[in-house]
């Protein structure tokens, strides 16, 4: 884009208008980023993108999402659902967020799984993460694949968020392996049937002394509108308080 607006105000006396957006996008180029890349993790071709926080320098470190998206888990599920969620907030606060599509039309709680623990090891190779420990997250589907993956490999996380999102079909033993980790709820108040399942296991491991913190969202359906009563604030809040050891 930057090429055309340059050689657009150089082949022709359009004006200082044409100059000023020439500046912007140089600006916009220097700020935040959107990469769209894919691999070859666990045997199978990964189509993922990658959102940079404004003003990235590798050498730094950033806190770092990794989001699943919800229904199919299609690429244009995964623009959406990073655009809609995450993008404006990670750009502004220093957050990069990863969020990897369906490989083969499976979804990640079931046989698309075996990309892990591939991807987890790529991206702490890759990106600069804070504390080499990611934020988990995921709407949905998503959510029923964050909490399936951070039962597979607990130590690669610091969080995980479902919203709305559990453990689906959980054995002790998986539950077991969430006991580490800030766990964060939400679901929404004309969402019964998960809203059912979500307290019930919030209870269960409450009782069990987990880290964890379960939140009904007023006048929601089942996919949650993060910019209602301040969700998505909260959701980064949520972030920020695992970072510092989910004290309440």
């Amino acid at each position: 884009m930057l090429n055309n607006i340059s050689n657009r105000c150089l082949s022709k006396p359009v004006g200082i208008l044409c100059w000023l957006l020439l500046l912007l996008s140089i600006s916009s180029q220097a700020g935040a980023e959107i990469r769209e890349a894919s691999g070859n993790f666990g045997g199978l071709d990964v189509r993922y993108r990658v959102i940079l926080p404004d003003n990235y320098n590798p050498e730094l470190t950033y806190p770092t999402i990794l989001h699943f998206a919800g229904g199919s888990q299609t690429w244009n599920i995964v623009e959406r659902s990073t655009d809609s969620d995450w993008r404006a907030k990670a750009e502004q606060d220093g957050y990069i967020v990863i969020s990897p599509a369906s490989p083969n039309g499976e979804l990640y709680f079931q046989g698309a799984d075996r990309i892990f623990p591939d991807f987890l090891n790529y991206i702490l190779e890759t990106y600069p993460v804070a504390g080499n420990k990611l934020h988990l997250t995921g709407h949905s589907n998503g959510g029923l694949s964050a909490f399936h993956i951070a039962s597979l490999y607990p130590d690669y996380f610091i969080s995980l968020t479902g919203y709305p999102g559990l453990l689906n079909g959980s054995s002790n033993s998986a539950l077991e392996a969430l006991r580490p980790l800030c766990i964060f709820m939400h679901v929404g108040d004309r969402d019964p049937g998960w809203r059912s399942g979500m307290q019930s296991q919030y209870q269960a491991l409450l009782a069990r002394d987990y880290r964890i913190q379960f939140q009904v969202e007023s006048d929601q359906t089942h996919r949650l509108d993060v910019s209602k009563n301040q969700l998505r604030e909260r959701l980064f809040a949520e972030l920020e308080q695992a970072r510092q050891g989910c004290a309440d």
